[in-house]
Order: C-alpha cells, then sequence, then structure tokens
C-alpha cells in the first residue's frame, strides 16, 4: 500500500464528516484527498482536504477503517510509504500529521519539506 491511514485518523475524519453532514454543508459521499503541493520554504507541502470529487483519470482511490481516501497519481510518488496520523493529546502537536520516509529534510517549522 502506498499511504496509510491510521485507526486514530480515520475516526477523526469521520468526525468532522459526519458533523458537515449533520449542518448540511456536504454531501452524503465524500473522501479524504491526501496531496503534495509546491510551497513552503523547503519546496513541498502536504494538503489534507474533504473532496465530494474523484477523477478516474488521475486520482486512485483506496479505504482505511470506513473512509474514502484520494490520492492523484503524481502525489502518489512522494507520498510512498506516508502515514497520514491524529494527535490529540501530545502537547504541541495536536491535529493530523503527515510522515513521509521520503522526505530528505524540513524546514524550521516542519511544515514543508526536500525530497
Amino acid at each position: 500500500m502506498s499511504i496509510v491511514v491510521t485507526e486514530k485518523a480515520a475516526g477523526e475524519v469521520k468526525c468532522i464528516i459526519k458533523q458537515q453532514q449533520e449542518a448540511g454543508s456536504f454531501p452524503e459521499k465524500v473522501y479524504l484527498r491526501v496531496r503534495v503541493v509546491g510551497g513552503g520554504c523547503s519546496g513541498f507541502q502536504n494538503k489534507l482536504d474533504l473532496d465530494p470529487k474523484v477523477d478516474e483519470r488521475f486520482d486512485e482511490v483506496f479505504e482505511f477503517h470506513g473512509v474514502p481516501v484520494v490520492v492523484d497519481r503524481r502525489s502518489l510518488m512522494y507520498l510512498e510509504g506516508a502515514t497520514v496520523d491524529y494527535h490529540s493529546e501530545e502537547l504541541g502537536r495536536q491535529g493530523f500529521s503527515v510522515t513521509n520516509p521520503q522526505a530528505k529534510g524540513t524546514c524550521g517549522c516542519g511544515s514543508s519539506y526536500t525530497m
């Protein structure tokens, strides 16, 4: 498997989707989109979004712990072996994280990386 979404991260995504659906702002089918974008002081950044659309020409679809996950094929090259996790109780490290073993170095704040 190219990427992994932990059970804890999947659980948090499910909660967010449920809240948004109850508020009427999301359709019934929503995917967690994981992608790599250019930016930051080191060159690459990971981005997580909730997306109702999949483009079969460019996207790969996975499922982790009941959460449908979409990664475009270009990002998939950079995310090989990456893990998406959620941290809720660690001081200074709350929220989602993407650990990418292909990253060669990170910037001072840790929000971007080089490959």
